[in-house]
């Protein structure tokens, strides 16, 4: 394919996106679609965008319409991802994937059925701390990894509808993404503790009481397993996503605070000599030159980006934007699969549900169903074949 018409469906978060895909050389920044009139053509106007709906049946039967990237509300997700895939167009869809293992399958099925592409736009695995992490990973600088952790954590007090009491697992692909997108690997089974208990009039929501979830992963064909935790209500945190990797010649660690330096251990030195902090590089030049500003800012608020919450909270989540265009995008012109697919993104958002499921019943290990496994087991593939330089 070449000039992908593009839609952005829900333009909270979605703005964001548009300038990036109007500066992709591959890339029609083609429609807008909200349901509020005021807020579709505020962001029409100001972007310049011709086409646009406040319905999104009606975006689906526009012919012209190749792909669409989902930034609705998280119950939307996989109602709005079968719709489109059903309507023959390629889909982009904000985290999660779904809310229920059924619904992944039917993603999943769907995909396969029809040949489609399908990218979970998972922040963190495109996220320059990430991307440094995945590159020492890449060239053996970490030696054999040993164990991941990772954590998400923030206070989604006033936030409205459905996140009141939101089981924390339900929301955790900011932390499983990267502990399963290090090495490409796949959870295989979880076990999951709940620990504290949120306010009691937000138990009825969900029927989940629990302030903290913990899981362990252990990952298929491997002797690795990671730990994630995530936490939403009544936790006294900064905002946190974060992933750490321990390897035998190298590990590396998240700040405690944000925009502090990561922190390396190197073994076999000295003991004061172990660790040292280390300023993360911009790898923008993994992307097209048009789209390289956007690793540093957004549009909301001038240059910098500060008034829209990905900034103010998760720091432009690391200036992975424009990395997730570039991936989308490549796909669909390449029909190489981008990271994370239809079935990893299925893996890495049912390891969430299940270990909620698992921390209702005390921890019980659950499996992964066997459709969230990759087909046939890939290697590793490093970053640079993964982020298309054009």
């Amino acid at each position: 394919m070449s000039g992908i018409n593009i839609a952005i469906v829900g333009l909270g978060f979605g703005a964001e996106f548009i300038p990036i895909y109007q500066r992709h050389k591959d890339a029609n920044m083609y429609a807008i679609c909200q349901r509020t009139q005021s807020k579709l053509d505020e962001v029409g106007d100001k972007f310049g965008i011709e086409h646009r709906y406040t319905s999104y049946e009606e975006l689906l039967e526009d012919p012209n319409v190749h792909a669409v990237h989902i930034n609705s509300p998280i119950p939307d997700h996989a109602a709005q991802t079968i719709k489109a895939l059903k309507a023959g167009k390629h889909v982009a869809c904000t985290v999660p994937m779904a809310t229920s293992v059924e619904d992944c399958r039917t993603i999943v099925e769907l995909v396969k059925e029809t040949g489609l592409k399908y990218m979970m736009m998972e922040t963190v695995v495109y996220a320059r701390e990430f991307l440094f992490m995945k590159e020492l990973y890449d060239k053996g600088e970490l030696g054999k990894v040993q164990f991941i952790k990772a954590s998400h954590q923030q206070d989604m007090d006033g936030w409205p509808g459905y996140w009141p009491g939101l089981p924390p697992m339900h929301y955790a692909t900011h932390c499983v993404g990267p502990v399963l997108g290090l090495t490409r690997g796949e959870a295989e089974y979880v076990s999951c503790f709940g620990s504290g208990t949120i306010r009691e009039e937000m138990h009825s929501c969900y029927g989940s009481p629990f302030a903290v979830e913990t899981c362990h992963i252990k990952f298929k064909d491997s002797d690795l397993s990671a730990q994630v935790y995530r936490s939403l209500f009544d936790v006294a945190r900064q905002y946190r996503e974060s992933i750490e990797v321990y390897g035998s010649k190298k590990s590396v660690e998240w700040p405690l605070i944000e925009h502090e330096p990561l922190v390396m251990h190197t073994a076999k030195l000295p003991e004061p000599e172990i660790p040292s902090r280390v300023e993360t590089p911009d790898f923008a030049h993994y992307l097209p030159e048009e789209i390289q500003l956007f690793t540093k800012g957004g549009v909301y608020g001038g240059d910098t980006g500060e008034d829209h919450l990905s900034f103010t909270q998760g720091a432009g989540h690391g200036g992975s934007h424009p990395h997730l265009v570039h991936q989308f995008v490549n796909m669909l012109k390449t029909a190489k699969d981008a990271y994370p697919n239809a079935i990893e993104s299925a893996n890495i958002t049912c390891t969430g549900i299940l270990a909620h499921e698992s921390a209702l019943k005390g921890g019980e290990l659950i499996r992964l169903p066997e459709w969230s496994f990759r087909p046939a087991s890939k290697e590793s593939r490093p970053v640079r074949d993964l982020q298309t330089v054009s």
